[in-house]
């Protein structure tokens, strides 16, 4: 009989991410989300970081890679993550525009035409596609894709 999840509680745990320099993502990520860091391999031949908040694994960054995020294989298309307003998004924003990061939109944009929710797009040291948003707000924000979801196409 086949393994059925249905019903039974399910909530993402951490995300890993392959990344190709430690020393320059961990700062990014400390910095831009406020991570501590839990736990880091620090052995040359398998770098590693475990990231979250308040003692809760979020992010763990692995020393793996040697090129940036491809985004036109299968796999990630982005990574998420939801703030309470749209002042903590400014917030990070101006964290964003400190570190030179270019955001890929002008600004907080909506999720869509007539949707309350929004954020800022960015990517990561390695090209990794980001967002940081907040469910409500964002109703009189540009929407850059119109009617589709601004997340999806970036």
């Amino acid at each position: 009989m086949p393994l059925s999840l249905a019903g039974a509680p399910l909530q993402t745990g951490h995300v890993g991410l392959n990344v190709n320099n430690l020393d320059t993502s961990l700062p990014f990520y400390n910095r831009v989300f406020g991570f501590e860091v839990i736990a880091e391999g620090k052995d040359e031949a398998q770098r590693w970081a475990f990231l979250g908040r308040d003692g809760r694994l979020v992010l763990t960054l692995w020393q793996q890679s040697s090129a940036s995020f491809a985004t036109g294989t299968a796999g990630l298309h982005h990574l998420s993550f939801q703030v309470e307003s749209i002042d903590d998004i400014k917030t990070a924003e101006a964290v964003l525009r400190e570190l030179g990061v270019d955001l890929i939109h002008d600004g907080v944009v909506s999720h869509g035409e007539g949707a309350a929710s929004g954020g800022i797009f960015f990517t990561d040291p390695d090209g990794i596609r980001l967002e940081i948003y907040a469910p409500t707000g964002a109703e009189n924000a540009p929407a850059p894709a119109g009617a589709a979801p601004t997340c999806g196409f970036f």
